[in-house]
């Protein structure tokens, strides 16, 4: 799958060929550069999902809010198993010498101690040991499969608490046995990972603990089940989740009606940019005139894609049809921020000595890596990025001179030093140029990569000076391309419908759901 960390190949992850196609068909109108109003009044898209209403705003009741709350929680859900392959379930842990871990712990302690002098009693009480027994017989149970029939007897015979409690009354019982048992049976239906942890109860002798670490082993073992369930899942959701995904959401816009405010206005920023640009262009001498400018629904889509790599997370709230990936996003901006910086030092470094440290490719790559190093969160609020840049100088120096040295030639004196210090540390204010330079050749190489089709299987060529970053950028971009074409297929017809009313206004809107309803 596309968000596991490995490169992909731009295009391969749409879930079938039917997803894209129905994408294709919902969309037709935005793959024309030269739309026409046509175009869209005839494209038949649900008349539910349009964003423009001209009725009033109906009130939400409380029921519908949580029906929709209950919709986008299985839809982030059934998202994250189908695109993110290491998804698994943990157990949750509760904070360290907290309240509540402190009470959790006092009653675990006090429930097993109270079972010792149980056991321990003249004659022994059984009667919790054997609540126990019951209760681990049903848990083995669960994780039987409808085939396990002779297992499930014999658990079912073994663990019989009426015959226990029969031997308990006439102290025949054998809880030693019953645990070995147990232990032995858990062997059998466990995961390879969990060996270790089966030997381990094998080597306790104390029958408490024994039972106290069987409760821990199969605490694990459920959620092994729980994960293999999800691994299992995991095709047939990637198969279906385009239609999932769309249903669902659409059942979140019946129950919210603003639902789609978010989006509506991160779209309407680039067209209103679009219609600016073409305007200006239309205003250029010597361009050619024409009665209204042409604006290209994918563009302006695609435009508005590129808006995510510089979005501020913390700050500004994503649209509604991005939350699923708002994660993903934001770790990929993160990356993409870091490696930026990596190719301004790097411009900086063969502008000011390249020359002098020609035909050295081991020392490029020394120094990526010492910057990738001292660059590792500096998206966190406190890291000081003008002090770090400051110390990436001042090692960059360092490693300059030591291999100039070696090559027996002058090190850099004390004015180049410091000017190549100064040049990095001054990639941080507002409007620098070196920066403004590798930004916008980064951003055209996102635009490009987005403008490829879907069957597409190279990479487009790497705009110059960011050959440093070239195999990172590549899979960088790879990774935002399968999510931009996945977020196409599932929400496409919303898009369209927003595209329509913000391009044509509320008539177009209002005949286009005229004809779908025909």
């Amino acid at each position: 799958m596309p968000f596991n960390g490995e490169k992909q190949c731009v295009g391969e992850d749409q879930p079938s060929d039917s997803d894209s196609s129905r994408f294709s068909e919902s969309m037709a109108s935005l793959s024309d550069y030269e739309c026409s109003r046509q175009s869209f009044t005839s494209d038949s898209s649900s008349k539910s999902s349009s964003p423009a209403s001209t009725s009033p705003p109906r009130v939400v009741t409380f029921d519908e809010v949580m029906a929709a709350a209950r919709n986008l929680s299985n839809m982030t859900l059934a998202h994250e198993i189908a695109v993110n392959e290491n998804f698994q379930l943990k157990q949750d842990a509760l904070p360290e010498n907290s309240l509540a871990s402190r009470v959790k712990h006092i009653v675990h302690r006090a429930f097993w101690d109270v079972l010792e002098s149980e056991l321990n009693a003249e004659p022994p009480e059984y009667e919790h040991a054997i609540k126990l027994f019951e209760e681990i017989r049903e848990i083995l149970l669960s994780f039987l499969t409808p085939g396990g029939n002779r297992l499930r007897n014999q658990i079912c015979e073994v663990l019989d608490t009426d015959l226990i409690r029969q031997q308990a009354e006439h102290s025949a019982v054998d809880i030693q046995g019953l645990a070995n048992y147990v232990i032995s049976t858990m062997g059998k239906l466990c995961a390879p990972v969990r060996d270790d942890d089966i030997r381990e109860l094998k080597a306790t002798s104390n029958i408490v603990e024994v039972l106290r670490q069987i409760f821990h082993v199969l605490d694990l073992m459920k959620m092994d089940m729980v994960n293999f369930t999800i691994r299992s899942l995991r095709p047939h959701l990637q198969r279906q989740l385009v239609d999932y995904e769309r249903t669902k959401f659409q059942e979140i816009l019946e129950e919210t009606p603003s639902a789609l405010d978010q989006t509506t206005e991160w779209i309407k920023e680039s067209v209103n940019e679009e219609l600016l640009s073409l305007s200006e262009t239309a205003l250029t001498p010597g361009a050619e005139n024409s009665s209204k400018p042409s604006l290209s629904p994918t563009l302006v889509l695609n435009n508005s894609y590129l808006k995510l790599l510089q979005w501020d997370y913390l700050k500004k709230e994503l649209p509604e049809t991005l939350m699923t990936d708002g994660a993903r996003l934001q770790e990929l901006t993160e990356k993409l921020n870091q490696l930026k910086i990596i190719a301004c030092l790097s411009l900086i470094t063969n502008n000011m000595v390249g020359a002098l440290t020609e035909g050295l490719p081991e020392l490029a790559n020394r120094l990526k890596r010492i910057s990738a190093v001292l660059l590792e969160g500096m998206n966190k609020e406190t890291f000081n990025l003008k002090e770090v840049l400051n110390s990436i100088g001042v090692q960059t120096c360092v490693e300059v001179n030591k291999a100039l040295v070696e090559r027996g030639l002058s090190t850099l004196n004390a004015e180049v030093q410091a000017n190549l210090i100064g040049q990095f540390s001054s990639i941080e204010e507002e409007d620098n140029p070196i920066w403004s330079l590798i930004d916008k050749r980064i951003q055209l190489y996102m635009k490009s990569l987005l403008c490829l089709p879907s069957p597409q299987k190279c990479m487009p060529p790497m705009p110059g000076g960011l050959a440093v970053i070239q195999q990172e950028l590549e899979e960088l971009g790879s990774q935002f391309a399968n999510i931009v074409n996945l977020n196409k297929q599932v929400y496409g017809p919303f898009y369209a419908n927003i595209l329509r009313k913000l391009l044509f206004g509320e008539e177009a809107v209002g005949k286009a759901d005229a004809s779908s309803s025909d």
